[in-house]
């Protein structure tokens, strides 16, 4: 792909507009980025430790927190290290391949969410045959699908980008590299490429979230059979979580991917992309954390190990 392109590296333009802000940027994405480490790593290990938690649902939460680590992993360091930097370029493999991680773990995201959704619908509307309907067989193969997916459609999307010449400006007005400013710069026509990469975020996006809705609309429908009201609240409370990140992670990725990438604005898709990379991954174990017994419980529990043994050593 090198070969046939005439720029050798990028520009990130990243958030250079805002010079005097930098050092202040630095530290709060930093701050943020260190705090969705670790809050995912501990509800990685909490949901290993605890055997109580050793259920599908919590299992793929679990591979969202991981993938959620990586996620991030691809992103922020570089911008840190822009934001202090002079030199924001980075190189054309570079950019290529952080397109295709980046793209991977954010599809693989999406698809997980749809799957979550799934089991809750067998949880609360399929109870006698939640067993069977996803038992750990099943769940190991949807989770192996959503990965190898995500990375599949990363790969045809990456190509398609990165298959188109690059003789003009190198300067990427964004803060890595995302397929539409990326998309920008080539020196060809990329309706074809636009379309192609419009119908996989329509498929990513638009089918796991109408996914999603279905399965919700046969849970509220099963919930308010529930004569007792403590029934009902703990069914829903048990769909909160998933439903609060969903709709912050579907609502701005579909803002910025679900639209041609010459209508794209580069000021404001910035913020509402940060939204995604950023507040989305720290949401996921605070909401998950916050508003959720039994990890409340898990966590408890692990500290409480962790003292005991620390004492008695």
């Amino acid at each position: 792909m090198a070969n046939s392109s005439c720029v050798t590296e990028f520009l990130l333009v990243g958030f250079s507009s805002l010079r005097e802000l930098q050092l202040v940027l630095f530290v709060v994405f930093l701050c943020l980025y260190l705090t969705i480490l670790s809050g995912n790593i501990t509800i990685i290990s909490v949901i290993c430790l605890d055997h109580s938690l050793h259920t599908p649902m919590y299992f793929f939460l679990g591979i969202l927190s991981t993938s959620e680590i990586f996620y991030t992993i691809v992103i922020l360091p570089k911008m840190l290290i822009n934001l202090l930097s002079v030199f924001r370029t980075i190189s054309f493999m570079s950019c290529a391949t952080q397109m295709f991680f980046f793209l991977g773990f954010a599809v693989t995201n999406c698809l997980l969410l749809g799957v979550m959704g799934y089991d809750r619908y067998a949880a609360i509307c399929q109870p006698l045959h939640y067993p069977i309907l996803m038992s750990w067989r099943v769940c190991g193969q949807l989770a192996a699908t959503c990965i190898v997916s995500g990375f599949l459609i990363s790969l045809m999307g990456t190509t398609l980008v990165f298959s188109l010449p690059f003789c003009g400006s190198n300067k990427v007005n964004h803060y890595f590299c995302d397929i539409s400013p990326v998309s920008r710069l080539a020196y060809a026509e990329t309706y074809v490429n636009e379309l192609v990469i419009f119908i996989c975020g329509v498929f990513v996006l638009i089918v796991p979230l109408i996914f999603i809705c279905i399965s919700y609309g046969f849970i509220v429908h099963t919930i308010l059979k529930i004569p007792s009201a403590k029934g009902k609240q703990k069914a829903f409370s048990t769909c909160a979580s998933h439903l609060i990140v969903v709709i912050v992670h579907y609502g701005c990725a579909s803002f910025v991917y679900l639209r041609p990438s010459s209508k794209y604005a580069s000021g404001r898709d910035r913020l509402v992309t940060v939204t995604y990379t950023i507040i989305t991954p720290l949401l996921n174990p605070m909401v998950y954390s916050l508003r959720n017994k039994d990890v409340q419980l898990a966590i408890q529990k692990v500290i409480g190990k962790t003292a005991f043994s620390l004492k008695t050593s």
